[in-house]
């Protein structure tokens, strides 16, 4: 199976390639006044607005640095009624693939309650930990709601 792996801080995750439409550079961003943390704005993708997240910013509080690496990750993201939306996910140095199989990554032992996101670990041949990122539990259920809500607009 085929993982992007990317950074947020010092440490390294993996993102499932089966779930990823597009690997795009980083792009403006129109930001949402009030958004919940992490949730970096809207971009344009092909004519379709679509929400961004920003994994450092959910994760670690800080927004990921512009960088060369840093892109734009658009995901087929699963809602819990199973509907599916387009997510752009912002994520630092994201440029390096792993191939393994799911078998490879283990259990970390513990499991923390408010990131649920966070999955098994593996470790690669250069000794270095290696996390899966559960993309279907990166959102909180009101974050799911604030950006895939169909409320319908009106122009007065």
């Amino acid at each position: 199976m085929l993982f992007l792996v990317c950074q947020m801080g010092r440490e390294r995750y993996a993102l499932e390639a089966s779930r990823i439409v597009e690997v795009l550079p980083l792009l403006s961003l129109k930001r949402l006044p009030r958004a919940p943390k992490g949730v970096a704005g809207v971009f344009n993708y092909r004519g379709q607005p679509v929400p961004a997240i920003d994994l450092s910013e959910l994760t670690l509080g800080e927004p990921a640095a512009h960088r060369l690496s840093t892109r734009i990750i658009v995901v087929n993201y699963s809602d819990a009624s199973g509907q599916n939306h387009l997510l752009g996910i912002i994520a630092e140095y994201a440029t390096e693939l792993l191939r393994t199989e799911p078998k490879e990554f283990a259990n970390p032992g513990l499991k923390i309650g408010n990131a649920p996101y966070l999955g098994p670990v593996l470790v690669d041949e250069q000794g270095r930990t290696i996390q899966c990122l559960l993309q279907h539990r990166l959102l909180s259920e009101p974050v799911e709601n604030l950006l895939f809500s169909d409320a319908v607009l009106t122009v007065l």
